[in-house]
């Protein structure tokens, strides 16, 4: 979900950095060929990953949710020299998908790709991260924080996706809608915990940004 009418959303994304071609080619053969292609971070939100990215200039960046690799590729864009990011995503099927984008890109060295539940994967990661970017499935928002807040360096940034879920957050929660929910406590969760610093941005489906402290 946009929050923004159609007109103004594009307009912003004609004055927006173009996405490079590489990243055009994948969202096209999403939408042919993988089901649910409103997953792609697509043009905008990708633009902003890679500038969020490119003022870091992350060492070790942590993805949760690859899809099929359009985010994983827009971050890359601002791993520092020698970095590596690591991506995670429990779709066995898309494997061979995503590594055939990022083998086409500068950064096919650089990305590892994790398959697998990140509830297990995470905690075997012996490495801290200076960027993740979480954007899964969203019952497990709170937890994954609480795996990856230790392994975040400081002044380090985590990126949460759908954080307004199509608005369903300020709406009157069904009992039975557990993503919502989930989203409203992990919402509740950044602002409140001392270690991080946040922003929510109305972009797309909602953005958090927060900064560990």
């Amino acid at each position: 979900m946009d929050f923004i009418n159609n007109e103004l959303q594009l307009y912003v994304e004609e004055h927006t950095e173009d996405e490079p071609q590489l990243l055009a080619e994948l969202t096209r053969e999403t939408w042919q060929k993988i089901l649910q292609p409103r997953m792609l971070s697509g043009h905008f939100q990708g633009r902003l990953l890679s500038l969020i990215s490119k003022l870091i200039k992350p060492k070790t960046i942590l993805e949760i949710g690859t899809y099929t690799g359009y985010s994983a590729l827009s971050l890359a864009e601002g791993l520092s020299e020698n970095g590596v990011l690591h991506t995670i995503d429990r779709n066995e099927e898309l494997f061979d998908f995503q590594r055939k984008y990022f083998n086409r890109s500068a950064y096919a060295k650089q990305i590892i790709q994790h398959i697998g539940d990140a509830r297990h994967i995470i905690p075997q990661l012996e490495t801290n991260f200076d960027l993740v970017f979480i954007d899964a499935d969203k019952s497990n928002y709170s937890l994954y924080f609480d795996l990856i807040i230790d392994k975040l360096n400081s002044g380090g940034l985590i990126l949460s996706d759908n954080v307004l879920w199509s608005g369903k957050v300020v709406e009157a929660l069904d009992p039975k809608d557990k993503d919502t929910k989930a989203l409203q406590e992990y919402n509740k969760k950044l602002k409140e915990d001392p270690r991080v610093e946040t922003v929510v941005l109305p972009i797309r489906d909602g953005l958090t940004l927060s900064r560990k402290v």
